[in-house]
């Protein structure tokens, strides 16, 4: 059956089952239990492998249609030049609760409600892990020496709600520090998404510079994912290591891209956040990435070559585009 093209991602609705579940399943524990989640991959990456160079963690956008962003990144990879023997592809997919009884899956099969996964909310069932728990759990296997003995690079990217979870979770991740301590490096790609998480109460103005934003005008605009109020229980332990400072300090030294469509301005687009705290951040996703690479060059000068924007002309709300782009080739794979 041809699969949906991801033009079109953002476009249907998703508050339906999905059409295709991946059969591999990923177990994910924590002190607050355990569940699965299914996962998309090029050949057994559970099993010991020394071929292994690069991994790069792909996210799919509201649809949940793992399936379609797995036949992405396999085209990607192709395009950069990239050999499946040494490049793991890895799609997690995030299920919603109608999807788990209209695939009759396992009872263990994590479920949110419709979109909460993209914010790094707790399942719905079995037990209330984050997506950011199952993103760590990812994580932890590709730090295995003994399963991935050549692996240099892990890659996690994601485009409009995918590209909403990358970039949460680059600013709270407690999943790359075993992979750091191995001297692999960790990038985060972040693509189209409708809001990113704020440092403070400032935001653009009309005049492109920032203000402190008047609550009373929303309330809701530095509540989580849109700043770092109400922070979830992946990110809530509290002490210095879930303070804002030293969330905003971890994260200035992340290595981050994020990728623009040049055309993906459309303030009235089905699929755009445009609740008052998104519409702090500025009209549409073009508007708002480009203001938020302000505020991170003006809070962090130092960071510029770890925070990166691009802005593919003539690309609109396609991930597609964006990650066939020259720009989006080098972001995934380190090459065009």
């Amino acid at each position: 059956m041809t699969q949906p093209l991801i033009t079109d991602d953002e476009r249907a609705p998703n508050e339906r089952p999905v059409a295709v579940v991946a059969s591999r399943h990923l177990s994910v524990a924590t002190p607050a239990g355990s569940g699965t989640v299914p996962v998309f991959a090029n050949g057994d990456w559970l099993a010991p492998t020394h071929d292994v160079k690069r991994a790069v963690i792909l996210i799919h956008g509201r649809l949940r249609n793992a399936d379609t962003y797995f036949n992405l990144a396999e085209r990607a990879c192709a395009l950069a030049g990239g050999d499946a023997a040494d490049t793991l592809l890895i799609v997690p997919q995030f299920l919603a609760s109608a999807d788990v009884g209209a695939h009759a899956l396992p009872p263990s099969t994590l479920h949110w409600e419709w979109t909460g996964w993209m914010g790094g909310d707790n399942a719905k069932g079995p037990v209330p892990l984050s997506s950011f728990d199952v993103l760590d759990a990812i994580l932890q296997t590709l730090a295995s020496r003994e399963q991935f003995v050549s692996l240099t690079e892990v890659v996690i990217a994601g485009h409009s709600g995918g590209g909403q979870v990358v970039q949460r979770y680059a600013v709270v991740t407690r999943g790359e520090a075993p992979l750091v301590a191995r001297g692999i490096a960790v990038r985060y790609v972040v693509a189209n998404p409708s809001s990113y998480v704020y440092f403070d109460a400032m935001r653009p103005t009309a005049s492109g510079k920032f203000a402190a934003f008047d609550a009373t005008a929303c309330p809701s605009f530095n509540r989580w994912k849109y700043g770092l109020e109400d922070l979830p229980a992946y990110a809530s332990s509290g002490g210095e290591a879930g303070s804002a400072d030293a969330l905003e300090s971890r994260y200035a030294r992340r290595d981050v891209t994020v990728l623009l469509g040049g055309a993906d301005c459309d303030p009235r687009h089905p699929a755009l956040d445009r609740s008052c705290a998104a519409q702090t951040q500025g009209e549409h996703r073009l508007e708002r990435g480009l203001a938020y690479a302000r505020y991170m060059a003006l809070r962090h000068p130092e960071a510029a070559a770890k925070h990166r924007t691009f802005v593919i002309d003539g690309v609109g709300h396609d991930a597609n585009g964006i990650f066939a782009s020259a720009q989006g080739l080098a972001a995934l794979f380190g090459k065009a």
